[in-house]
């Protein structure tokens, strides 16, 4: 007589039983001692494609073989899949037997008491595991008043970057051979005073490396470098040339977001301060793109000029009311000047810098009432706004190197001569007319003696006025673009620069 013996467990469900051995059947099954390895899967909302992970807990599972099994990650296949019941499919397959899976999702706490497993009575507890990694592509709501009080956080992290990042410097051919030499061809002028100023005739170098129109260009303004020349243009970078010997660009400094409005030598001629419409200043050196100053303006910047006696303090107008005076020793604004305007296009400083001008476009129907300001350079005070009435807004603003006078640019195709001397009255019987503006920045800059106006046009060509009798004494068609900006060479009698709105700079004699 056979009989069958049947035995029940009387452990309770909600507690963990206990450790019991279990034999190995064969030498190729793999035992650990007094507990076997059960794998716990956690996924993420998310997470599905990418592989997945699994942490290995120690608790007391085995299948019926007696044999514990550890998942390993799943084929490729299944972890570039999108779909969930891939993943959970194969896991699936992978456990045989009754082993408990587990999930823990994102942002979710989630305990749960202990399970009995209906094959062998044996409990397992769930395992979730909570992760504070946000989910991609949502960003938490801030309120509009916390914005505005944190507005300005991430200008001033991005300033203190720049100041410690240098600037982005391309070196030409023969860049560093060529920055610090003194030119052969200036050398013979450097002991002598300056010459009668010639007409330039002939084409000596075309330089085409700007990508975009060409704001502004300056010698520099020592004389033994004068070979060196200075271009900001609308393609965010600046440019360093040897327009006298090579016409090769020897320096390319890209340290703006956006275009470059306006940049200056300073009186040294070892360092460049630039700014542009990312409302940045940056004074950069010349020979290693090294950021001496960097600071964030509070607006787009369009013209800068530094002080003729203090040369440490410049000046900075934009897209804003306010002119602004800078010290780049402090990285500080030393004084705000304040107008009732939109925009300020120009700057000049007045002889020994006691008072300085600015041109801005405050215009109304029948006149140009605080279309040129005059300003007291230490008290900030407005001396003058009742100096220039006609209805058009001057672009360019020159000091005449020997006379007391100055000239503007206007936007009615003619520029304009005052006295420099309080009131600053308007010379109503001259003016030098017969080139076009229309809307460009077309500047206009005197001979070094002071004998000749030159000043560019929209139609491309170059005017040269006696400043005398104010008759154009000759027209040279330069560009076919808008020729924006002209100036002499300092120390070179005959030797004239020329920029256009296309990004051409060429060289004349």
């Amino acid at each position: 007589m056979s009989s069958s013996l049947v035995a029940y467990d009387d452990s309770d469900s909600g507690t963990e039983t206990e450790k019991t051995e279990v034999p190995n059947t064969s030498s190729s099954e793999t035992s650990f001692p007094s507990s076997s390895v059960n794998p716990v899967q956690y996924f993420a909302p998310g997470s599905l494609g990418t592989k997945s992970t699994y942490e290995m807990h120690p608790t007391e599972n085995t299948d019926s073989s007696g044999t514990s099994r550890v998942c390993e990650d799943p084929p490729e296949h299944y972890a570039q899949n999108n779909s969930p019941d891939l993943t959970s499919l194969y896991c699936r397959r992978a456990y045989s037997g009754h082993t408990a899976l587990s999930m823990s999702y994102k942002n979710y706490e989630q305990t749960s008491s202990s399970s009995t497993n209906s094959g062998n009575g044996v409990s397992q507890k769930r395992i979730h595991k909570d992760s504070t990694t946000a989910i991609k592509g949502i960003r938490p709501y801030i309120p509009k008043r916390l914005r505005q009080e944190n507005s300005s956080v991430p200008e001033n992290k991005e300033s203190d970057q720049r100041d410690s990042s240098d600037c982005d410097v391309k070196l030409g051919v023969s860049g560093e051979q060529t920055l610090r030499k003194t030119s052969e061809l200036i050398k013979p002028y450097l002991g002598s005073k300056y010459k009668l100023t010639e007409v330039p005739k002939s084409l000596v170098f075309y330089m085409s490396k700007h990508s975009g129109p060409v704001n502004e260009i300056q010698w520099c303004p020592v004389r033994e470098q004068s070979h060196l020349l200075l271009s900001a243009s609308m393609d965010k970078t600046v440019k360093v040339w040897d327009a006298v010997d090579t016409g090769c660009c020897l320096r390319t400094y890209s340290c703006h977001s956006c275009a470059v409005r306006a940049a200056r030598w300073t009186s040294c001629g070892r360092r460049i301060l630039s700014g542009g419409f990312d409302s940045m200043l940056h004074l950069t050196d010349v020979e290693t793109g090294k950021q001496i100053f960097s600071s964030k303006n509070e607006f787009r910047i369009s013209t800068l000029k530094f002080h003729p006696t203090e040369s440490n303090i410049f000046i900075c107008g934009g897209f804003s009311p306010e002119v602004k005076a800078w010290d780049v020793r402090t990285s500080k604004v030393l004084r705000v000047y304040k107008a009732a305007v939109q925009q300020t296009l120009d700057v000049l400083f007045l002889p020994e810098g006691r008072e300085f001008l600015t041109s801005t476009d405050a215009v109304s129907r029948d006149s140009a009432d605080r279309t040129i300001i005059a300003w007291d350079f230490q008290s900030a005070a407005k001396i003058s706004n009742q100096i220039f009435h006609e209805r058009y807004t001057c672009p360019s603003l020159t000091l005449h190197p020997k006379g007391s006078v100055f000239v503007a640019q206007t936007n009615g195709n003619y520029v304009a001569l005052f006295s420099a001397q309080r009131p600053y009255r308007i010379n109503k019987k001259k003016r030098y007319e017969g080139h076009k503006v229309e809307g460009f920045a077309v500047g206009c800059e005197f001979s070094p003696d002071g004998t000749l106006l030159v000043t560019g046009s929209s139609d491309g060509k170059v005017f040269f006025y006696n400043y005398h009798t104010a008759r154009i004494i000759r027209t040279l068609s330069a560009h076919k673009e808008a020729c924006v900006s002209a100036i002499f060479h300092p120390v070179l009698p005959s030797l004239l620069a020329t920029c256009d709105w296309a990004g051409e700079i060429k060289i004349w004699q």
